[in-house]
């Protein structure tokens, strides 16, 4: 597939870009319908910003507090940087900030988003691992989902992949195995997006055969 044909994505990050590498690693074959043409992140320090500098990636470090502490500003000048690099899609791949009106607005039905968890269970936060443990559940995983106006980590769900926990597990165990799942479902849904597969009935997403 040539460059010209794929669909652009955008990604926003916070953390150290293990998703983000997954993605720019499946992005790297000839026949995947997506490229990442810009990162950004809340964290000027963050390593995934690295990742993507040494792929030859524009990047960009927006910190709430460069714009008075205001999200919805903050998240009108990622959505401007973005349109500026021609994304299409957009993919939170471990970013740890709620997507705001003006994100929602430039890519509304075409943005997604990776939880460390079985949604709807130990949604809305960053300690879902740590929360499975507590909880002694047997199976947790990860969620790939759409993000819209429903609420933190409630928009509808697009793929899941079960994860069991096992005895003697701590939460940096747990993490490693869900992040092997994360970097499976996660190019996998931005294919099926890009590639106009997704499939969109309520709450309800599958994937079909061809263009949407």
């Amino acid at each position: 597939m040539s460059a010209g044909a794929r669909r652009r994505a955008g990604v926003l990050v916070s953390g150290a870009g293990s998703n983000l590498r997954a993605l720019l690693d499946a992005c790297a074959a000839p026949d995947y319908p997506a490229a990442v043409v810009a990162v950004a992140s809340n964290r000027p320090g963050c390593p995934a910003l690295a990742l993507a500098r040494a792929r030859g990636i524009p990047v960009a470090a927006i910190p709430v507090g460069r714009v008075g502490g205001d999200p919805v500003r903050r998240d009108a000048e990622l959505a401007a940087w973005l349109g500026e690099h021609g994304a299409e899609l957009l993919v939170c791949a471990g970013y740890d900030r709620i997507i705001q009106a003006p994100l929602l607005e430039r890519f509304r039905g075409r943005i997604l988003n990776v939880h460390p968890s079985l949604l709807p269970a130990f949604a809305g936060g960053m300690h879902a691992v740590e929360a499975a443990l507590s909880h002694g559940v047997r199976v947790t995983g990860c969620t790939v989902h759409l993000v819209d106006e429903g609420g933190i980590d409630a928009g509808p769900i697009v793929a899941q992949e079960a994860v069991p926990v096992l005895p003697g597990d701590t939460p940096d165990r747990l993490r490693a195995r869900i992040h092997e799942a994360e970097w499976r479902l996660l190019p996998a849904a931005l294919a099926s997006l890009a590639s106009g597969r997704l499939i969109q009935d309520g709450r309800r997403v599958r994937v079909g055969e061809g263009p949407a």
